[in-house]
């Protein structure tokens, strides 16, 4: 356990953990409650949706570069006590992503149809894919200031901050939500334009909260001065830690893409059964999550103090916790898939294949934990790119290969690819460990207590 830098609040992998487990909550709860909402308008909605918001997933893996830099860093100057720096690579981190998020949302805006086309999307799914993804994509500039906001309070230790905020935010959006899609009152019904309305209302709404927080309560060490020349040193730093993770991240969602190409092969069933138990699924996945994301900003603050024998012994034992509740979780959802599914659709093909799919995810999330937690711990200490390298070469060769393999050419459908996947995630995993063993990581980080200033 530490101490946090701005207060004598004990800092402890729990007390970061719990409010980011449950803001992860509230998010996955805010997709299935979309995707119940929209099931009961159309289907073909649901899959448009899913679709569309897997690049936007991309998206925000673009803004992460800045977002997770600026986590790494902040954490380890706090830790090493030097906050005045902490202070600049926020500034510059908010400038930035704010300047990127608005070209990446007149680029989604534009240029919808195209994009869709590329992916193969089908004709009557098309109309449901543009009005989503011009919607929500053409605000994207609101989504790259939030996750910089968020990962500025979190690196600060205030995780409760961001979960108030979160939740505020989810009961907003499914309010409107019900009010779009089905119409009370007498109101308009909007189906999937206002799923995206909605949502870009409660994340705006959340970005003014998040901004006066960290202006007024975080960083108030923040101010346009900073950029009176110009910081190259935390730029670079920032894009040594977020470039690398970005295209970690980014291989990730382009093999998704791939494979859900392959899955398109399979029909409209087969993408819908995907978006449901993908569903599902998250819930199992957002402890591994939540322990993952609260390691980092520990492990960030122990490395920034030179103390790495605790930031050893952390990562370890948040890998033991995380792979214990997932397989828990996963043997859960596994023992009652046909009720869970029901919850979603009456559909007997996507039952039969959903409930066969849940049974080989319930031993695929142990694998993703190694992956979430001990990736985590490596790029929080500066160890950057070996989880890129192994990412790219397993994504591709494993994860990409096989799903083609296992579900198309071998004709196991949907089931085959979610095997594909398990195989993935555990050949990564046990990489990722012996990496973590090697204490290499020793060795890489940013700031160093006797190194104050930049």
């Amino acid at each position: 356990m530490i101490y946090s830098a701005n207060s004598e609040k004990r800092m402890t992998v729990f007390n970061l953990t719990w409010p980011i487990f449950i803001e992860i909550l509230l998010f996955m709860l805010l997709g299935s409650v979309d995707t119940l909402m929209l099931s009961k308008y159309s289907d073909n909605a649901v899959a448009a949706v899913g679709v569309s918001n897997q690049l936007i997933g991309m998206m925000n893996i673009m803004f992460g570069i800045l977002a997770t830099g600026t986590s790494v860093l902040i954490a380890q100057n706090l830790g090493a006590g030097n906050k005045e720096v902490a202070s600049k690579v926020a500034t510059v981190s908010l400038i930035m992503n704010f300047l990127f998020g608005l070209i990446l949302s007149l680029i989604m805006f534009l240029g919808a149809r195209w994009i869709l086309g590329t992916m193969g999307i089908r004709q009557e799914l098309m109309k449901y894919g543009m009005e989503y993804l011009q919607i929500v994509g053409g605000f994207l500039f609101s989504q790259s200031v939030l996750m910089t906001c968020t990962a500025i309070v979190r690196s600060h230790g205030f995780t409760k901050i961001s979960m108030f905020v979160t939740l505020v935010m989810n009961i907003i959006h499914v309010i409107l939500d019900y009010l779009f899609i089905f119409g009370p009152f007498g109101l308009p019904v909007l189906g999937v334009s206002g799923v995206a309305i909605s949502t870009n209302i409660s994340k705006i709404l959340g970005l003014i909260v998040m901004l006066y927080v960290v202006f007024r309560n975080v960083e108030r060490g923040i101010s346009i001065r900073h950029l009176r020349s110009f910081p190259k040193k935390i730029v670079t730093d920032l894009l040594k830690i977020g470039i690398p993770t970005a295209g970690e991240q980014l291989s990730y969602n382009i093999s998704q893409l791939t494979i859900t190409y392959f899955i398109n092969f399979l029909g409209n069933e087969a993408l819908i059964t995907k978006a449901y138990v993908q569903n599902i699924v998250m819930f199992a996945f957002l402890f591994s999550g939540a322990i993952g994301q609260g390691t980092e900003i520990l492990i960030g603050h122990l490395v920034g103090a030179n103390e790495k024998k605790k930031a050893y012994e952390t990562c370890l034992k948040s890998l033991k916790l995380a792979i214990i509740i997932s397989f828990g979780m996963g043997l859960i959802f596994a023992a009652f898939r046909f009720q869970v599914l029901s919850l979603f659709t009456k559909n007997t093909s996507i039952l039969a294949v959903g409930s066969m799919v849940l049974i080989v995810d319930a031993f695929l999330e142990p694998g993703r934990s190694f992956n979430v937690v001990v990736i985590n711990a490596l790029r929080a200490s500066g160890d950057v790119k070996f989880p890129v390298y192994m990412g790219v070469l397993s994504m591709w060769g494993i994860s990409v290969t096989l799903s083609y393999l296992f579900g198309i050419h071998l004709g196991f459908g949907l089931v085959g690819v979610w095997a594909a996947f398990a195989c993935d995630e555990w050949f990564r995993g046990v990489f990722m460990l012996w990496r973590w063993k090697t204490k290499k990581w020793e060795k890489m980080a940013f700031v160093r207590k006797e190194m104050l200033q930049y």
